[in-house]
């Protein structure tokens, strides 16, 4: 069997899944960065060596996403290495090819990109206010002593409609904490949680855009009911969640990694399941030839700089020969 493996390094969640010549999904992983991601990147190849076990297989292409796509992508031997747009759009047409609208919040950032005619003409991303990403609602949970698996599903049983501030984490923990004392029900705030931080979304994200359904909601955010139901009442719509909606970024990654193959016709540079034993060692340093004082990222290997960026102008990234 012919396989093609995708990994998603974000912030909050490390992603790797594994899809067949015909696009099925015969391998998935879900796991926390927990601030190391080529440790969670490691660990995902190790657990996706162990099930394929099972299958005699070849690994035909590889493709990175994510914020942390480039180290990810030195460390297995990519042969794609893509942004979080193209891989989480790529995804939702494979499985859903009249989409127009993609709602997605993962662990600390949040977009929404517009599709036509299959290919995405708009979109934006929010990663500077965690307010109503999956960290945020983890913390909300744990303090109002809700676990985060029945968060969404005890909003659906709220009575009352309450205003909660949406539009900051700051704001919006302090007004969950006064409407408590007002002695409304948990089920009420969490409810009027969901709802403001929706408002919040839209407002932002698509804020100028032509919002159209069908809707695609993706990410980890996804599995929390209230904020579907948050999201059907501001839309006034269905809004459809893909069944693998927490590792559509990696799917993505895997589609491009397999077209990448097969139009080009090369063979896959995957350095083989082996690579999780290899010590990567990255490291910043701050260029002060200019101006811009870029951040420049270094990885070494075995004691060899494999690869280099983040400078704007290709000094750095251009002195790597290979």
């Amino acid at each position: 069997m012919d396989i093609y493996i995708g990994i998603d390094v974000g912030s909050v969640s490390t992603n790797v899944v594994a899809m067949d010549q015909n696009d099925h999904i015969i391998f998935k992983e879900y796991t926390r960065t927990n601030g190391q991601p080529l440790e969670s990147v490691k660990k995902g190849l190790k657990l996706l060596e162990e099930d394929l076990k099972r299958i005699f297989y070849t690994v035909k292409g590889v493709g990175t996403t994510g914020s942390g796509r480039q180290l990810a992508g030195i460390l297995v031997g990519a042969d794609i290495v893509k942004n979080e747009i193209t891989a989480h759009a790529t995804a939702t047409v494979n499985f859903h090819p009249t989409v127009n609208t993609i709602l997605e919040i993962g662990g600390q950032d949040s977009k929404i990109i517009i599709i036509q005619d299959k290919m995405v003409v708009d979109f934006a991303m929010n990663t500077v206010c965690a307010a109503g990403t999956g960290s945020f609602l983890d913390h909300q949970s744990e303090r109002l002593g809700v676990p985060i698996q029945d968060f969404g599903g005890l909003a659906l049983t709220a009575k009352k409609d309450v205003r909660i501030a949406g539009r900051c984490t700051v704001f919006a923990e302090s007004d969950m904490i006064a409407k408590q004392q007002y002695g409304f029900s948990k089920a009420e705030i969490i409810k009027g949680l969901c709802d403001a931080l929706v408002r919040n979304y839209i407002n932002n994200l698509g804020r100028g855009k032509a919002l159209k359904a069908p809707y695609v909601f993706q990410g980890g955010v996804a599995a929390n009911k209230g904020i579907k139901a948050a999201f059907e009442r501001e839309l006034g719509c269905e809004i459809i969640i893909p069944k693998y909606y927490n590792v559509m970024g990696a799917i993505g990654a895997a589609i491009l990694a397999k077209e990448y193959i097969e139009v080009s016709g090369e063979e896959t540079k995957f350095r083989g399941f082996g690579a999780a034993e290899l010590a990567f060692k990255p490291r910043s340093f701050e260029c002060e030839d200019c101006a811009n004082c870029c951040e420049v990222i270094k990885v070494e290997l075995n004691g060899k700089t494999v690869a280099i960026w983040g400078d704007k102008c290709g000094k750095w990234a251009n002195s790597v020969t290979g």
